[in-house]
């Protein structure tokens, strides 16, 4: 789900990167605010792995094929770290496969990064909701939708900034057909990665639990 350079305006790369750098630094702020900024540090770097090998797993779903995003359990584990995480994630992925570019990697980073921290606060409110479930069920749900709301938000915010700036140049309609395809694609993974999410969290609870306590 990453844009390719030569598709978008350079309006929209330069918002793009306006954007990453402001919500880099209000990531970063709030993390400087806690008792200890460092303490997430290594499960951060675990996962900025995870997320940078995650968009070399393909799954074949027709009309295409797709990759792990996994924004939304980056979001669920790691807070205002995942911001930071998801773009050093691009950076390697920009830099060593030639996923996206360095010019579409300010956007990327909105079009992942934003949604993960979304998600981050959607699993959050696992401890905050009024609804008289259990544990386990709560951890379930809240994981479930933290990865469903993750990667669904990065999808719809990806595929409107493609369909709307297609370049005059290109066939409109065999790329807009394309893209339509793909979006159909994308709807199982929005529930692959929605249980998946939760199957993590209810693994890290019985590990380590103290990383899911925010």
């Amino acid at each position: 789900m990453h844009i390719s350079e030569g598709i978008l305006p350079s309006k929209i790369l330069i918002s793009g990167y306006a954007i990453t750098s402001l919500t880099l630094w209000y990531s970063l702020r709030q993390l400087n605010r806690q008792s200890n900024p460092s303490e997430g540090i290594p499960q951060a770097a675990l996962l900025t792995a995870a997320f940078f090998v995650a968009s070399g797993i393909h799954l074949p779903i027709p009309p295409a094929s797709v990759h792990f995003v996994l924004n939304g359990l980056l979001g669920a584990v790691l807070g205002w770290y995942a911001f930071p995480a998801i773009f050093v994630g691009l950076l390697f992925q920009a830099v060593m496969f030639g996923h996206g570019g360095l010019t579409t990697l300010g956007i990327n980073a909105v079009i992942m990064g934003i949604p993960a921290l979304i998600a981050g606060f959607i699993f959050n409110l696992r401890n905050k909701t009024k609804l008289k479930l259990s544990a386990t069920l709560s951890l379930n749900l809240f994981g479930f939708l933290s990865g469903a709301v993750g990667v669904g938000l990065a999808a719809l915010l990806f595929f409107s900034l493609v369909i709307t700036h297609l370049p005059s140049a290109w066939d409109q309609d065999t790329e807009k057909a394309a893209i339509y395809g793909l979006m159909l694609a994308h709807v199982p993974l929005i529930f692959i990665e929605g249980i998946f999410t939760a199957m993590v969290v209810n693994f890290l609870r019985r590990v380590k639990p103290e990383i899911l306590i925010n």
